[in-house]
């Protein structure tokens, strides 16, 4: 898959280390991917939710980080819409349309 970019995810691991290796092997497992539907998003990310809108959420090293994506399969692209800490992810009020 197309990951649109990996700037939001270098950006959070400068501001939390503890998250460089989970977030790269996130990238690099979503890279790797050739995903056609929610159901082999599954297959390679087993706690991932489909919120709506082409919003997927991933939990990332244990649900400490969470990924939401917008995922439009047509053309093998992972949007990505937020990167950061689940307490972040908490106060984010329409994650439908971030």
């Amino acid at each position: 898959m197309r990951i649109i970019s990996f700037k939001k995810i270098r950006e959070f691991i400068e501001k939390d280390s503890e998250s460089d290796v989970a977030m790269r092997e996130w990238h690099k497992k979503t890279e790797d991917a050739d995903w056609k539907n929610f159901a082999d998003v599954k297959n390679t990310f087993n706690s991932v939710d489909n919120v709506g809108n082409d919003r997927y959420v991933f939990n990332v090293k244990g649900n400490h980080y969470r990924i939401v994506a917008m995922i439009i399969f047509a053309i093998r692209t992972v949007y990505l819409r937020f990167v950061g800490t689940h307490k972040e992810y908490d106060n984010i009020k329409d994650i439908q349309n971030i």
